[in-house]
C-alpha cells in the first residue's frame, strides 16, 4: 500500500508550483489519506449489509450526497461480486456532487455517464465523449457482463432487422466500425444548425474537462512509484499547461453550443490551479455574457465569431448548501479538496443558457 503523503518527500518543483497557484501545500501533507467513495445503485439499498460481507468492510454513509458511502481507502471492489453485478462502483463523492448539480430526472438527455445511466432509466439518452480508448472501453462495464451477453444473443437472433426505437442500441466505443449496432448512420446521425440546436440540444451537460489531476492526493502519491521526475512533464510543464487551458476553454465552449435554450452545464476538473478553473469560467463569461452584466458590457471581437446566439449565466448551486466544500474565487462557484471535504479536489461551476 501507497504511503501517507505526509511520509512522502515533495519535490522543490511541486511545492513552487503549488505556491505560483495559491495552493495550500497542506493539502498533500495531511496525515491520513482521503478515503474512497462508492455509489450504490438504485434499488441495491437493501443489500448494504451483504455487500459489507462480499467486500469485507464496514461501509459509512455519505450524509451530504444520496446513494454514496466512505470506505478505506485500501479497500479494492473491483475483484468483488457487488461490483461485477453492477450493485456498486467507484467514484469519489466530489465527482458524484458535480453530476447532482444537473438535476437530472428520466425523460431528459445529457452528456456524460455513470450516475447520470442510472438516474435516466430508460427514459431518456446520454452521449459520452472521449479520445482515450481505455476509457470508451471502460464504459462496457456500466453494464453488467450477463446482461450485455443477453443482449448481444437477443440481437443476433435477429441480426437482419434494425433495432427497434424503444430498444436499448448495443454501442461499439471505438475502432473501424464504430457506430450502434442496428442503426445506419442516416439514422444515428442528423446535421442541426445553431438555431436547431437552441431548441433541439442537450437538456444537460457536464463538462468534464482534462486537466492535470492536481487535486487529486491519490494521483499525487502514485508520483512516488512512477518518479518524481515524471511529474515535471505530466503536471508542471508549462507548455503542456498552456494547450490545456486552450482545450479547456474549447470544451466548454462546444459543450455550451450542444446545450439548449434552458438547458444546464456543468464545469468541472479536479484542478484546484485558478488557471484551469475560475480563469476558464471568466474567459468563458466574457465570450457569452448575458444582458446587463458587468461582464456584458464587455465587446468581445471573439463573441461574434464563436457564439453569435448565446448567453451564458452562471448561476448559483443550491446543493452545495450541504455539501462539505468551499467557495471559489468567483461567487457561486465550488471547490472541493482533502483538507476541505475529506474528497479529491474538484472544481465545479453550472451555468444555464438565455434565451437570446
Amino acid at each position: 500500500m501507497m504511503e501517507e503523503i505526509s511520509k512522502l518527500p515533495l519535490p522543490e518543483a511541486f511545492l513552487n508550483f503549488l505556491e505560483a497557484n495559491g495552493i495550500d501545500p497542506s493539502i498533500y501533507m495531511a496525515s491520513d489519506s482521503p478515503p474512497r467513495y462508492l455509489r450504490l445503485k438504485p434499488g441495491s439499498e437493501a443489500e448494504v449489509e451483504e455487500i459489507e460481507a462480499e467486500i469485507k468492510c464496514k461501509l459509512e454513509k455519505v450524509n451530504w450526497l444520496p446513494g454514496f458511502y466512505s470506505l478505506p481507502p485500501d479497500i479494492q471492489i473491483a475483484n468483488s461480486k457487488p461490483y461485477q453485478d453492477g450493485k456498486i462502483y467507484g467514484i469519489d463523492a466530489a465527482s458524484g456532487a458535480a453530476v447532482s448539480v444537473l438535476k437530472i430526472s428520466p425523460g431528459g438527455s445529457c452528456a456524460k455517464l455513470c450516475i447520470m445511466l442510472d438516474l435516466l432509466g430508460d427514459l431518456g439518452s446520454v452521449t459520452a465523449v472521449n479520445v482515450a480508448r481505455h476509457r470508451l472501453a471502460a464504459c462496457r462495464t456500466t453494464k453488467p457482463w450477463k446482461e450485455r451477453k443477453r443482449v448481444a444473443k437477443a440481437r443476433e437472433a435477429k441480426s437482419s432487422q434494425l433495432v427497434a426505437v424503444s430498444e436499448n442500441p448495443e454501442l461499439i466505443f471505438y475502432g473501424r466500425l464504430s457506430g450502434v449496432v442496428g442503426l445506419s448512420q442516416n439514422e444515428l446521425y442528423k446535421t442541426m444548425s445553431d438555431l436547431e440546436v437552441l431548441s433541439c440540444g442537450y437538456d444537460k451537460v457536464l463538462v468534464d474537462a482534462e486537466c492535470t489531476h492536481d487535486g487529486s492526493v491519490r494521483h499525487i502519491q502514485k508520483f512516488e512509484h512512477w518518479g518524481w521526475r515524471t511529474l515535471q512533464h505530466r503536471v508542471l510543464y508549462a507548455v503542456r499547461t498552456d494547450s490545456l487551458t486552450l482545450l479547456q476553454l474549447k470544451l466548454l465552449r462546444n459543450g455550451f453550443r450542444l446545450l439548449k435554450v434552458g438547458g444546464l452545464l456543468v464545469y468541472s476538473t479536479c484542478s484546484l490551479t485558478v488557471a484551469q478553473n475560475e480563469d476558464i469560467v471568466d474567459q468563458f463569461l466574457k465570450e457569452n455574457a448575458s444582458a446587463g452584466s458587468a461582464i456584458g458590457a464587455l465587446k468581445s471581437p471573439m463573441r461574434k465569431k464563436i457564439l453569435p446566439l448565446d448567453r451564458a449565466e452562471l448561476q448559483e448551486i443550491d446543493e452545495a448548501k450541504g455539501w462539505t466544500s468551499k467557495s471559489g474565487r468567483i461567487p457561486m462557484t465550488m471547490r472541493f479538496d482533502h483538507l476541505t471535504s475529506q474528497t479529491g479536489g474538484l472544481f465545479v461551476a453550472k451555468f444555464t443558457k438565455l434565451a437570446t
